[in-house]
């Protein structure tokens, strides 16, 4: 059977009880469940400017263009989902459905393949995008409810099982950036090589056993909601929204209220959003204070913008790079540059034990923090790494091109690339995983799969602005006749200012985060800053 801790019910229509396994023999199998679902995803994403630029035959600015609204629409969907599991069906069946919609888009992607035609006409152009925003509409749905319900498997009331919920995060992109490396060596290599067709054709295979493997564990999870007999969280907020500005127009009507007597709320942090505290005549205490705990997630979400731009730029730009650069291995052998993306996951993998199993026993017996160091430090360590990846970046930029320029006989080496890649890996460990811990531990208990769509959310934006500036600089830089900085010859490009130039908005948006968190108060008492 199932438990579920105090103050749930199941997802299932069940009474809440409290006789199950839950812990991590289903948090493992959430994260083969995560695996074999981001073996298929990566494979697609990866190498997708590829086939936008390959068999597609798009340009290189349009392609990363689409790539980045295609990326973008894959971290906003996830709000809307989030909405749906947290506010009806819940997030076991949020997941089968999202899932099923996932795997009939995969098979269209693969059919697509399989009729494209060297020249794409329209219909084989739109066939492709119907399936391509299928996949979107179905990871959105999947992505923000596999974690959380993952996390839900353990009971934050027990202290064991605390500390265990905050290492499972770490093992939970773990076990993803394990899938992920091995799906750019593998079925990059099956796509250029070998078929698209087939390569798209595994991943829905791979997704297909994702759903196997999730309802495999049904009997063994706690199903949990949290809502302890309240009406619907969205409704609450929204109440509490209406009452604020509705007493605050009276005010400014000069309505009488001083027969209601305003209680004393509690303050925390340096952004206190007292408007709030006129819907006090009429809303619960514990209403308004959830709806300022979502409210001072927005300073967070809002500077870590730029870090979600930067993180757009492994899967356009460094690989356009990679590809004019030697790879090759062995006679014979040209490696993808796409699976030069599998550094990102090879670093994480490799960290992300360190991290766990020796920085944190480590920080802790000095800070007396069961995580080692506060979600706002982790995510601002990231932060940092993330301003250094891009100067990084922009220096091999410029020996590449100096190297082009020189007319070498060979181009410079794509081991040059590494360094980025890395760097760009452990700053994952921090602040992506540290955004994920943060948004799920920081909003109301209901409404983790919207905390979670949150975080998605800054990737989905960052996309959007890094769409958004790469539209804006090849335009302004390539008027009067001017080579553009980001051409289709990288060899002309100026890639390396364009680089600079995210070194120059990273290092503002690290200030920014850093006035924001000294300021925020966490949700939980146990937590401190």
């Amino acid at each position: 059977m199932a438990i579920t801790t105090d103050a749930s019910s199941a997802e299932l229509g069940n009474a809440a009880v409290r006789f199950s396994p839950g812990g991590w023999r289903s948090a493992r199998l959430i994260i083969c469940v995560e695996m074999a679902e981001r073996f298929a995803f990566f494979a697609i994403a990866s190498n997708l400017i590829t086939y936008l630029t390959g068999p597609m035959g798009e340009t290189t600015v349009v392609a990363a263009a689409n790539v980045n609204v295609w990326t973008g629409t894959l971290s906003f969907l996830p709000l809307l989902w989030a909405f749906v599991a947290d506010g009806c069906l819940g997030r076991y069946q949020t997941i089968i459905i999202s899932s099923s919609l996932y795997i009939l888009g995969l098979g269209l992607l693969s059919f697509s393949a399989m009729i494209l035609s060297h020249s794409p006409n329209q219909l084989q152009v739109t066939l492709f995008y119907v399936s391509l925003y299928l996949i979107a509409i179905g990871q959105g749905g999947f992505k923000p409810c596999i974690k959380v319900f993952g996390a839900d498997q353990f009971d934050e009331n027990d202290v064991n099982e605390s500390k265990a919920k905050s290492s499972y995060f770490n093992w939970f992109m773990f076990g993803s950036c394990v899938s992920i490396t091995t799906t750019l060596f593998v079925s990059t290599y099956i796509q250029e090589n070998l078929s698209w067709s087939l390569g798209f054709g595994i991943q829905c295979a791979s997704m297909l056993l994702s759903l196997f493997l999730f309802l495999l564990g049904t009997k063994t999870y706690r199903f949990s909601t949290a809502r302890g007999g309240k009406s619907n969280p969205f409704a609450r907020i929204g109440r509490v929204f209406i009452e604020a500005l509705k007493n605050r127009r009276e005010d400014h009507l000069g309505v009488d209220d001083t027969n209601a007597s305003l209680p004393l709320l509690p303050q925390q942090g340096s952004v206190q959003y007292k408007f709030l505290d006129r819907a006090a005549i009429s809303c619960a205490l514990a209403d308004i204070e959830e709806t300022k705990a979502v409210l001072r997630l927005v300073p967070i979400w809002m500077s870590c913008l730029v870090y979600a731009i930067v993180s757009a730029q492994p899967s356009t730009f460094f690989i356009k790079q990679g590809a004019t650069m030697d790879r090759l291995i062995s006679p014979g052998y040209v490696v993808p540059s796409a699976t030069f993306e599998s550094f990102i996951s090879l670093s994480v993998v490799i960290f992300i034990p360190i991290y766990d199993r020796l920085l944190v026993p480590i920080t802790r017996s000095f800070t007396q923090i069961p995580s080692g160091i506060t979600m706002l430090q982790r995510i601002g360590i990231g932060l940092f790494l993330s301003v250094v990846d891009v100067v990084v970046a922009a220096l091999v930029e410029t020996k590449r091109l100096q190297a082009a320029r020189d007319d070498l006989a060979l181009p410079i080496s794509v081991w040059w690339l590494v360094p980025q890649y890395v760097i760009y890996g452990v700053a994952d460990v921090f602040t992506m995983t540290g955004l994920q811990e943060f948004f799920y531990d920081q909003v109301p208990s209901e409404l983790r799969s919207v905390g979670m769509a949150m975080n998605l959310s800054i990737f989905g934006a960052g996309n959007f602005l890094s769409s958004f500036m790469i539209s804006v600089i090849d335009r302004v830089t390539s008027q009067s006749g001017q080579t553009s900085w980001l051409d289709n010859d990288l060899d002309k490009a100026h890639l390396d200012y364009f680089y600079w130039l995210l070194a120059c908005l990273s290092f503002i948006g690290l200030a920014l985060y850093l006035w924001f968190a000294k300021s925020y108060v966490y949700n939980r008492p146990s937590i401190q800053n």
